[in-house]
């Protein structure tokens, strides 16, 4: 069990606190409950170890082999420290949800030896600055990844959510495959595993309803920008994007309008059962 979290001091405590009350002490189906502290500059990483969690510094772990900033980084990192067999990811940040996620996520994966990888999905609540509550969350799901996929992989058009954060894998598959730093990671790890084994291999939970912490559209368009890069590397006859893109924005700050521009993640770890040194890592002690 993983938990990528950075700067959620606010959240983390409770999705780690009912894994390991409700799944590891109550009910032991959780054999390892694992938060990768991604560079969090607030009390993440103490109020997840108070939670039951057992919390590695992502930059601490393999430092041999350099770090990244983001979600993708940390999601391989932990493969490094962990060494079950099936392997369930959960966002830090969420605040509508129940431990039937961990549940519903390792059922297919216990009952079929065909599938691989399962996919979670949900009704995606957004909270409006009235405080009204719609179903209108998943703006870049919307708004990019369900048209990419409807244009280039229309077999992956029924996958409900491409892009959620709570998703269940075989450690066979997800060390196989290439990871991205960023927040491309789900995309591309769906694409990949139909890519390389079938639709068959690829399965999807109704998880009722989900809400977490909403990103300003400023970010949410690097976020876009990566999966953009992420669907070109893997479309056929796609191009190579440039080494390092930027992602140009602008604001408007004391009435004048500034343009903005940052660096888009387009690095991918290899397979991690390819880097050297990879198992001696997974049985670290931990921290």
């Amino acid at each position: 069990m993983v938990i990528p979290a950075r700067n959620e001091e606010q959240t983390v405590g409770d999705v780690a606190g009912a894994i390991s009350r409700s799944l590891m002490r109550e009910q032991p189906l959780v054999d390892e409950l694992v938060v990768i502290d991604s560079d969090s500059t607030d009390a993440t990483a103490q109020v997840a170890a108070e939670a039951g969690a057992v919390v590695w510094s992502a930059r601490d772990v393999a430092p041999g082999l350099g770090s990244f900033p983001g979600k993708g980084e940390a999601l391989w990192k932990s493969l490094l420290v962990t060494t079950g067999d099936l392997v369930v990811f959960v966002d830090a940040d969420l605040m509508l949800w129940g431990p039937h996620f961990v549940t519903g996520l390792l059922g297919p994966l216990l009952n079929d030896d065909q599938v691989l990888l399962v996919k979670g999905f949900y009704t995606r609540l957004w909270t409006g600055s009235d405080g009204s509550v719609s179903a209108d969350g998943g703006r870049v799901t919307e708004l990019v990844a369900r048209p990419l996929i409807s244009l280039w992989w229309p077999d992956l058009a029924g996958v409900v959510q491409p892009l959620a954060g709570e998703w269940a894998a075989r450690r066979s598959l997800i060390e196989s495959l290439n990871i991205p730093v960023g927040y491309g990671v789900e995309l591309a790890t769906l694409m990949d595993t139909a890519s390389s084994h079938g639709l068959d291999a690829v399965a999807q939970v109704d998880l009722g309803r989900r809400a977490h912490r909403h990103q300003a559209n400023h970010d949410l368009a690097l976020m876009a920008a990566e999966l953009l890069v992420i669907a070109e590397r893997r479309r056929p006859g796609g191009q190579v994007p440039p080494p390092q893109p930027w992602l140009h924005q602008f604001s408007r700050t004391s009435g004048q309008v500034r343009q903005v521009s940052r660096p888009v993640p387009v690095q991918e770890r290899p397979p991690a059962r390819s880097v050297s040194g990879w198992q001696t890592a997974r049985h670290a002690e931990a921290p």
